[in-house]
This record gives structure tokens, C-alpha cells and sequence, in this order.
């Protein structure tokens, strides 16, 4: 018994490979890919600016909390003191380059025997715009820090 073998050769002209049309929508598929993880570094890079930026508000922040916790109860009362440089409306420059990154409020009142401390810090975006605008809506101008505190003398 003899067993027949049958040889499938490919079509004369055909040769084996991708089409045009195969190539131009596979580079397609990879540009949409592509483009996705690219709006993704975008979003992942705005957020670790912004996260800096609040970072380093709080830590201005803290830093005239801190300060404030050292003065007298007559130097609370007498905040702020021009004579001593202080100021309740701030324009920080952080790294000294002649570019105001932040600007910070500080409220000081008296309430009983305790004083109540609140400071905001805003980015430089709101020099412009008044302390009372900022202090009445401090989420709607963008606040990047709002710290309140008790100080008991």
C-alpha cells in the first residue's frame, strides 16, 4: 500500500509578509497606545508638581505656626510687628530668585486666655486679589495650605 503525500506549495506571485494595509493599522494601534501612556506622563508629572507645591506650603506654614509659638503673649498681642519685620500678608520667594512663589496670611485674634492662629498660603497666582477675598473663600482661590491652631499663654 502505497501512501499518496500532497504538497501544498504558495500561490505564484504571493510571497509570505504583512500587507500594507496591515502595517499602516498596526502602527495605528501602537500611535492610540502611544498617546495614552503619554497623557498619562502628563498627568503623573502635573501631580508631582502639585504635590510639591503643597508640600512646600505646608512647610511655610508650620514654619509661622513654629514662630508664632515663641513670641510673648504681648508679642502675640502686638502681631504684627513692623519693628520686629513680621508681617500678617507675606510674598515668599523660596529660593531666592527674585520670583514670588507663595504669599501668606496670618490671622492672630484673642479668644479667652488662648490665642487662635490660622494661616493660609496661596500661590503666587493670588497677589492681586484681596486678603479678605482670600481669607472669605480661601478653596475658591486655590489655597495650598490652611492650618489652624490654638496658642495658650
Amino acid at each position: 500500500m502505497v501512501k499518496s503525500i500532497k504538497v501544498i506549495l504558495p500561490r505564484a506571485g504571493r510571497e509570505r509578509g504583512f500587507t500594507f494595509i496591515e502595517a499602516l493599522l498596526s502602527i495605528a494601534l501602537l500611535g492610540v497606545a502611544v498617546l495614552g501612556l503619554a497623557q498619562m506622563f502628563v498627568f503623573s508629572i502635573r501631580n508631582n508638581l502639585r504635590s510639591g507645591e503643597i508640600s512646600q506650603a505646608i512647610f511655610l506654614a508650620q514654619q509661622q505656626v513654629d514662630y508664632l509659638r515663641t513670641l510673648t503673649a504681648g508679642e502675640l498681642n502686638a502681631f504684627p510687628s513692623t519693628g520686629q519685620g513680621e508681617s500678617s500678608d507675606e510674598v515668599i520667594d523660596v529660593n531666592h530668585d527674585g520670583t514670588t512663589e507663595y504669599r501668606r496670611l496670618t490671622r492672630v485674634s484673642l479668644s479667652g486666655s488662648a490665642y487662635s492662629v490660622k494661616v493660609l498660603v496661596f500661590p503666587a497666582g493670588q497677589l492681586g486679589t484681596a486678603a479678605a477675598d482670600l481669607l472669605s473663600d480661601p478653596a475658591g482661590h486655590a489655597v495650598r495650605a490652611n492650618m489652624n491652631t490654638v496658642i495658650t499663654r
